[in-house]
């Protein structure tokens, strides 16, 4: 059967004791599409496929048309932060709880993926942030995020002092617990749970969500994605900055952390009846259409 992909990669929640049934389906329908597979390393050892149909994640676009990842928004999440590079699109099939990125449910993934293999789609590029923290004249970390750059007071609990400058003006001083720096992809996570709004995908934005700020009056702001925001820890021991939960790098006093969008955005795949609104009414237990 002809499909618009013809090299599938695969990217699955090696650590979850659910992988295997799905991957079996997934693998049984891909063969007989006659599609040629490449597995993650990591979800392959997992499920005892052999090592010859195994790829390391970070080559698994130069094998790939497309690939598909199986779990939750944190598989999703790790995949896409080490894939953006790779120019390759991604799919989700939830094998985890809300999943507001992984569309196709276990359950129907022969009939949803079939039909985007089939090139019955709507395709989207979100934004990615790329970091740098900056320790005198070194840089000594970078990462990337693609939910969100989180900057939190450590484990003495006490309130962190930060200076926030976008594209090097001054925009205040901030005490509180923290500060969260969203992309729309992350602003109906942690951002939205401190108060921050729901951007839709489609605009070209960030937001600024203090974290139980100290004044009140310290509001989410939402900018252009193509500013930079650097931030400046000046007072608070054991502050952390972490990217979407899944890197951490412990802040020194006088750290800078800069943060711009990445030059690659992450190009995600949606079943053609995907619906933004709808997803949210799902996900957040909105009222329906009476």
């Amino acid at each position: 059967m002809n499909s618009t992909f013809q090299r599938i990669g695969i990217v699955g929640k090696y650590d979850s004791q659910n992988l295997a049934a799905p991957l079996e389906r997934l693998l049984a329908f891909l063969e007989k599409r006659g599609v040629e597979v490449a597995l993650d390393q990591r979800s392959a050892a997992a499920v005892g496929v052999a090592e010859n149909r195994a790829v390391h994640l970070t080559e698994i676009g130069s094998h790939a048309d497309l690939v598909v990842v199986l779990g939750g928004d944190g598989t999703m999440l790790h995949a896409a932060r080490v894939l953006a590079c790779q120019n390759v699109p991604i799919i989700g099939i939830n094998l985890g709880q809300l999943g507001f990125l992984t569309d196709i449910p276990a359950q129907s993934l022969e009939k949803m993926l079939g039909q985007v293999l089939e090139g019955h789609y709507q395709e989207e590029t979100r934004t990615l942030l790329k970091t740098k923290t900056v320790r005198g004249a070194n840089i000594v970390n970078r990462s990337v995020a693609f939910n969100d750059v989180v900057l939190t007071k450590g484990a003495r609990g006490s309130m962190i002092d930060l200076e926030v400058y976008v594209d090097g003006r001054f925009v205040y001083s901030l005490r509180a617990d923290g500060l969260i720096v969203a992309t729309p992809t992350g602003s109906t996570a942690y951002a939205l749970s401190s108060g921050g709004p729901i951007l839709h995908p489609d605009l070209g934005a960030i937001v600024l969500v203090p974290i139980c700020p100290h004044t009140l009056s310290n509001r989410p702001i939402a900018l252009s994605d193509r500013c930079t925001v650097e931030v400046i820890l000046q007072k608070g021991e054991g502050a952390v900055a972490n990217f979407d939960v899944q890197d951490h790098f412990e802040l020194l006093l006088d750290d800078r952390l800069v943060i711009t969008p990445a030059e690659n955005g992450i190009r995600l795949l949606h079943p053609l009846e995907h619906s933004y609104f709808a997803m949210l009414r799902e996900k957040l237990r909105w009222g329906a259409k009476l």
